[in-house]
């Protein structure tokens, strides 16, 4: 019996030694991308010689509660020369009345009712391909409806986008939670995509990562055309990601900056939404690369929830009466240290919300794990994933896998 023990002692400790050092490279990368990663402000303002044409497309299905505030901080803005193209996506509630309200007050915002979007269609691509057919501008902005903007973000970001010559520009938001699932979740999850997302990644040429945030990014119409429009990515769930990737791998030039200070976005509005939200991000994942889905699934389970789902062995791991107990409780009880401090360090310098929320890392872990967990299970069935009050049934001839 002792003998058992020893050894389920020692390959947990193992395994716990594998996760803890996850963690360190996650704290240390994440210490490093925090500052060194640019910011929205920082660009030689000599290099910025003229004001292009600016098309914002600003997408929104049932919005009322969010779209007014969107609207109002994009009037608000010092930059001079732009339009808001505002598509109500076949909205239920008052969204579509209210952006013709703005269009009626304001001649800078021009609205549009999409039409239903086409079989193969993910809803708010087809609002931004809509949007786009109704532009003008030279530069898109694209943002979300749930987005608020500080007066100088547009004038930041074409600046930006004119003085290093770049073909797009994405700027990280400050993710604002509104709700306690979403304040314990977030860091959790802000970390473990990290490492894979940061501006450091997308910043260097020699990786093939590209992404955008949703929430604000700008690109050259001749960019933008370049790669396809939201037509290229028409079947994405997480389209923003997806088109990022495209214009990275068109090896045109693309920046990501921080942007928290002069944008606001709302990542998940209640638990149903956070949920969802998760459940959406991996089945985008498992219809790219399914092997590499079940992989990230594992991961995270590992890394975000195991350390603290074994804690109930620990009284068991004592019957070995040997130093594998000793082992095995120092590296748990790392790994458990080093999932709360990164988590806490995320929640203070990305997410902007009390390091205690990182005491809730149990609970979040599973949240995560088994939101992803389950997108897998039911990634092939009808309605697999429920976003924006729609249903969608993703097929491997509709979305082949790549």
């Amino acid at each position: 019996m002792e003998l058992a023990f020893t050894v389920a002692n020692l390959v947990i400790a193992a395994i716990m030694a594998g996760i803890s050092g996850v963690w360190i490279y996650f704290l240390a990368y994440m210490s490093k991308s925090f500052r060194k990663a640019p910011r929205l402000e920082s660009f030689d303002r000599s290099g910025v010689t003229h004001s292009p044409r600016l098309s914002v497309i600003l997408p929104a299905r049932n919005e009322e509660n969010y779209i007014a505030r969107c609207l109002d901080s994009l009037l608000a803005q010092d930059y001079a020369n732009f339009e808001i193209i505002a598509i109500n996506d076949s909205s239920t509630d008052r969204t579509g009345e209210i952006i013709k309200e703005y269009a009626i007050k304001d001649s800078r915002v021009v609205s549009i009712n999409a039409p239903p979007k086409p079989e193969g269609w993910a809803g708010k691509n087809w609002a931004c391909h809509e949007g786009y057919l109704q532009a003008k501008g030279d530069v898109l902005l694209f943002t979300d409806a749930d987005t608020q903007h500080a007066p100088a973000a547009m004038s930041l970001a074409v600046g930006h986008l004119v003085s290093e010559n770049l073909d797009a520009l994405t700027a990280v938001p400050k993710l604002v939670c509104n709700d306690f699932w979403t304040k314990i979740t977030l860091p959790g999850l802000s970390t473990f995509l990290h490492t894979r997302f940061s501006p450091l990644r997308v910043n260097d040429p020699n990786t093939r990562t590209g992404y955008f945030f949703g929430s604000f990014f700008i690109i050259t119409r001749s960019t933008y055309e370049a790669v396809g429009t939201h037509r290229g990515v028409r079947q994405e769930l997480v389209e923003d990601g997806a088109l990022g990737g495209k214009v990275k791998e068109g090896r045109f030039r693309m920046k990501m900056v921080r942007g928290e200070s002069q944008i606001e976005a709302v990542w998940a509005r209640d638990l149903p939404t956070l949920w969802h939200g998760l459940r959406r991000l991996m089945v985008s994942v498992y219809y790219q690369n399914r092997s590499g889905a079940y992989m990230m699934a594992v991961a995270v389970l590992f890394i975000l929830f195991v350390p603290f789902a074994l804690l109930p062995y620990l009284p068991a791991a004592t019957l070995a009466n040997n130093i594998s107990f000793q082992i095995l409780l120092g590296l748990q009880l790392g790994a458990i240290a080093l999932i709360v401090t990164t988590t806490a360090v995320q929640c203070w310098l990305g997410v902007f919300e009390n390091p205690a929320y990182a005491l809730a890392s149990p609970l979040s872990g599973a949240l995560i794990s088994f939101g992803f967990l389950s997108a897998i299970a039911v990634a092939r069935k009808k309605g697999a994933v429920s976003w924006r009050d729609r249903q969608y049934t993703i097929s491997e001839s509709q979305h082949p896998l790549r």
